[in-house]
């Protein structure tokens, strides 16, 4: 379904999907705390015949919460201390084939799907279930998506009255008003819409809206010469898909509809544009945009999305829009309609009869990714029934599978976190009293959500019958943006998640100023109550740490402790923070992650400042923790030691190389080999801890090493 733009504050989170995680047959909508999600072999009850989780059942690590047989011993820590804590583990990981990479991450969300799949199952099995309730609802939604003698008999049918609508659109002003009537809606428009908390108003909420119209992952695909054999395929997948609906020429109109997305690409900021939070919020009214971008019928546009009478919006890529209209504008209508049902037909390819899913899973996921073969049906059922009450399958999630000691034991992990930070504040040499002060502020303010919500999504309003998954998608786009449009004159509701219970991830949140952790992460490798405290630390206290950063990151610094988009900086604080960002982003300029791709330090900044803080400040509280006592010596290895490989061990990971590419050119996270050695070869205990001297490939001299927070 058409998804809204995010734009209201900076979130941080753990890892985000590539562009064409987006589609079902590819991967969750979610997004994800590593980029590309991982796991290793020790976990018990694998299959070892069938790649992948196949339990229910709580992961262990080792006797005290780390594989050492997962590590490769003959590589020293400062060559790659990614091998040397996980080498053995990830040669023997194999990626499953319906995955474009496979570890950690990916095997904790295959358990929580494997639970929400047995939850499901013994819903559908039931018949006592009262109609109209929330379990009802979840049964009904996974029977729809499971009917697929009723899906392929209807084939492309449900298509026709949006096709009949978007032949009758042959106006650019007609189409304009098309392109409102999607949110929610199968289809697109040339502009993202959504309603966000507002950065400097973060007490309501705004409209936002930015560039949109693109097909492919992002403008480097159009642009950049690399990309250019996907750009080929995706013109025959479009010309595909619209000789699947019966459109005209369609190898011509194809052509022409790249063209016409091509050129979009042109005026479209890049990724590293699109990180800075003082250029994405331009505030306008309806009045204002209408005359700054002629050419497009923003009037028409905002009130059949159902935003007519707002009188202020958040403008985001504000000279990127003027171009786009003015290339709308110029563009033959034949060719905007073209573009249209392409669009809408992709949008619902996973909704319709297996020729459409097929043709959407070839290009979006084998083609993009180098994913093998597509997940199994009722894997994707699973996905749709759990992702359209997501909040009532985490309801369920939590009663089984969260243990209320888990809470009390992340709520004193944070504790720690907080007052290491807090120390290490009050001794930067780079920073002021003035800014310190600001700085202490804004952590104390800080909100911690842990487990799931304090209150659930309320779903009385969203009608799912289980013989009609076509319409179920579109009464569950329709449910969600009406929900968005409800509360456009309310105050922002503070106990709201951006995530599931079931999730396997966590964010910082800059507009509310908080720290959320899904019950579904609080699992091992990244917390184990019964491991030793110093894996803990590098595990989730890493990650605490890291979702605390972001809050003091290149873009989550510019709100303080209220939420406000606001410099609370002085301007030699600020000059200082910013060189040393310059120089982080320098040294992830180096890495290349296959020949000729680099990670970009530019795009990857905020998530490697928050690698860099997690690290750190987890170190310093796996400290405080031993309030004074020397940490024991496990199997040879010191408490130091042992933090940094649990930190290692999180990020466990292997990938395919056509996943490899898109997550450089679109993912604000740095790969999993890098998130490890980046934030490790600036800490000064790391070397000390592994004796890692000049030479080492990996060796930074003290005056080089980057130290931020």
């Amino acid at each position: 379904m058409k998804r809204l733009l995010v734009a209201g504050a900076a979130l941080g989170a753990l890892m985000l999907p590539a562009a064409a995680l987006a589609h079902d047959g590819s991967g969750h909508d979610h997004a994800c705390l590593d980029e590309a999600c991982t796991m290793v072999s020790l976990i018990q009850d694998a299959d070892p015949a069938q790649p992948g989780w196949q339990g229910v059942e709580t992961p262990r690590y080792g006797t005290w919460g780390f594989d050492l047989a997962g590590r490769d011993t003959s590589v020293a820590p400062g060559d790659d201390f990614f091998r040397y804590a996980n080498g053995a583990a990830v040669d023997a990981l194999q990626i499953p084939s319906d995955r474009t990479s496979y570890g950690s991450f990916a095997m904790l969300r295959e358990l929580s799907d494997n639970r929400i799949k047995a939850m499901i199952d013994g819903l559908v099995a039931r018949d006592d279930l009262t109609a109209g309730s929330d379990e009802a609802k979840v049964a009904d939604a996974y029977r729809s998506y499971m009917d697929e003698a009723r899906i392929e008999a209807l084939d492309a049918q449900p298509l026709q009255p949006y096709l009949e609508a978007i032949r009758a659109a042959d106006t650019h002003e007609k189409m304009a008003v098309y392109m409102g009537t999607t949110q929610g809606r199968y289809g697109s428009s040339i502009f993202g819409t959504g309603i966000t908390i507002d950065q400097k108003q973060p007490t309501r909420y705004v409209a936002t809206t930015g560039q949109g119209g693109l097909g492919l992952p992002n403008r480097d695909y159009y642009l950049d010469a690399r990309y250019a054999d996907k750009k080929e395929k995706y013109e025959a997948y479009i010309a595909r898909m619209l000789e699947m609906i019966g459109w005209d020429d369609p190898a011509g109109s194809a052509e022409a509809v790249l063209a016409f997305e091509n050129r979009i690409a042109e005026a479209h900021w890049t990724p590293i544009e699109n990180r800075n939070r003082d250029r994405t919020y331009n505030e306008y009214t309806p009045a204002r945009l209408a005359e700054a971008a002629p050419g497009f019928d923003f009037a028409g546009y905002l009130n059949a999305a159902g935003l007519g009478s707002i009188e202020r919006l958040i403008v985001r890529q504000d000279t990127a829009m003027p171009k786009i209209a003015a290339i709308y504008a110029e563009t033959p209508m034949s060719v905007i309609q073209a573009w249209q049902a392409f669009h809408t037909v992709d949008d619902a390819a996973s909704r319709l009869s297996r020729r459409f899913s097929d043709a959407q899973w070839e290009f979006r996921s084998r083609d993009l990714s180098g994913q093998p073969e597509q997940r199994a049906r009722d894997k994707r059922g699973v996905s749709f029934a759990e992702g359209a009450l997501g909040e009532a399958m985490g309801r369920m999630y939590v009663a089984e599978y969260f243990p209320p000691e888990s809470k009390a034991k992340m709520e004193e992990l944070v504790a720690n976190l907080r007052r290491a930070l807090s120390h290490r504040i009050d001794n930067l040499s780079w920073m002021g009293d003035e800014t310190q002060a600001a700085a202490q502020e804004k952590l104390e303010k800080f909100t911690v959500k842990i487990g799931y919500p304090n209150k659930w999504r309320d779903y009385s309003g969203l009608e799912i019958r289980p013989d009609d998954l076509f319409g179920n998608a579109e009464r569950i786009g329709l449910f969600n943006w009406r929900f968005q449009l409800n509360r456009m004159n309310g105050p922002v509701d503070k106990d709201e998640w951006g995530m599931t219970p079931q999730t396997v991830n966590a964010y910082y949140n800059s507009a509310n100023n908080e720290i959320v952790f899904p019950a579904a992460i609080l699992q091992p490798p990244f917390f184990d109550p019964d491991a030793d405290p110093a894996i803990n630390y590098g595990g989730i206290g890493g990650v605490i740490g890291h979702e605390i950063g972001h809050g003091f990151d290149d873009q989550g610094s510019k709100s303080d402790g209220d939420g406000v988009l606001r410099n609370w900086w002085t301007p030699e604080d600020k000059a200082n923070f910013e060189a040393l960002t310059v120089r982080l982003g320098a040294q992830y300029d180096q890495f290349e992650v296959l020949p000729g791709y680099h990670v970009q330090g530019g795009l990857t900044m905020g998530e490697n400042i928050g690698d860099a803080a997690g690290v750190a400040v987890g170190l310093d509280a796996y400290h405080l923790s031993l309030n004074g006592q020397a940490a024991p010596v496990l199997d040879g290895l010191t408490g130091d030691q042992r933090f940094f490989l649990g930190w290692a061990q999180v990020w466990q990971s292997k990938y395919r190389d056509e996943a490899l590419k898109q997550q450089v050119a679109t993912d604000p996270h740095s790969p999993a080999v890098f998130r490890v050695i980046g934030p490790l070869r600036n800490v000064d205990a790391w070397y000390d801890a592994f004796d890692v001297q000049p030479g080492a490939a990996y060796y930074l001299p003290p005056e080089q090493r980057v130290r931020i927070w």
